[in-house]
C-alpha cells in the first residue's frame, strides 16, 4: 500500500472523541479514527496521498528519520 516508515504519533483527543495520528515528518499530514487500528489505517492512506501530491507538485519527499535519538 504505502511506505509506512514515517513516524506516527498516536493519541486520544477528547475534543474530537477520536484517535489522532500526526505525521511530523510530513507537514500538515494527520489522520483520525474511532480505534487505534482505524486511525493507523487512515494514516497509511493519507501518507500515500501526501507523497503522491508532493511528487506531482515537484516537491521534495522527506526521507523517513526512524526512531528519535536522545542525548
Amino acid at each position: 500500500m504505502t511506505d509506512a516508515k514515517y513516524r506516527m504519533v498516536l493519541y486520544w483527543s477528547e475534543t474530537d472523541q477520536a484517535f489522532l495520528v500526526e505525521l511530523p515528518e510530513l507537514a500538515g499530514c494527520m489522520a483520525d479514527g474511532a480505534t487505534h487500528q482505524e486511525a493507523v489505517k487512515n494514516a497509511l492512506i493519507v501518507i500515500q496521498e501526501w507523497l503522491e501530491t508532493a511528487q506531482s507538485l515537484g516537491r521534495e519527499i522527506p526521507i523517513p528519520r526512524g526512531k528519535l535519538s536522545y542525548a
